[in-house]
């Protein structure tokens, strides 16, 4: 078994845990796999994969989501540094709309995230800098992006550091209110 998944409150969202493999030489781990993914929710091919890198403990990124027709699963890891990673349920009609999940992923504990179409996703970094690798299952369309705001108090995420670097798309977002009452997928 090359990963592991252990389910969450959010339906369709899961913690994975990379099994890695190693020797004198230096270790080996697979970054992604279709058939044991796919038995943990991934539907579909990976059509693009982005590499994020983030500088200065405190940046904060998201909550981000893309809508129909152009939604997406995201596969998020981390393969330096540490990240509190964020998924949103944004599903119109689901029984977990407007709660979140939150997990700590980092190079270390070689855990990542699978996020279903019609999730927000987010980060802020623990540590000083930080790589992110995504997998999607939709190319980016950036007519098709949205999100909310990290700090609505609604959606009353933890975020353990004053949030730094936000951009202006992020600062712009709306409030779970605001949003409406959520993605069809």
């Amino acid at each position: 078994m090359i990963f592991e998944g252990a389910h969450t409150k959010l339906e369709g969202v899961t913690i994975t845990t990379r099994q890695q493999a190693g020797d004198q030489r230096g270790s080996f781990s697979r970054l992604f796999c279709a058939d044991q993914l796919g038995a943990l929710g991934w539907q579909g091919a990976v059509v693009q994969t982005n590499l994020s890198r983030n500088m200065e403990a405190g940046t904060l990124r998201g909550l981000h989501l893309q809508f129909a027709p152009h939604a997406e699963m995201k596969f998020v890891q981390v393969i330096e540094g540490r990240v509190l990673d964020v998924a949103v349920d944004l599903r119109a009609g689901s029984k977990t709309y407007g709660q979140h999940i939150a997990v700590e992923l980092s190079a270390e504990n070689q855990q990542g995230l699978l996020i279903p179409k019609g999730c927000a996703h987010g980060f802020q970094l623990l540590s000083e800098k930080a790589t992110l690798i995504y997998h999607h299952s939709a190319a980016y369309q950036p007519d098709a992006e949205g999100g909310v705001r990290f700090d609505d108090p609604e959606l009353n995420i933890a975020w353990p550091l004053p949030a730094r670097n936000l951009s202006a798309r992020d600062l712009s977002l709306p409030s779970l209110a605001r949003f409406g009452g959520g993605v069809r997928i």
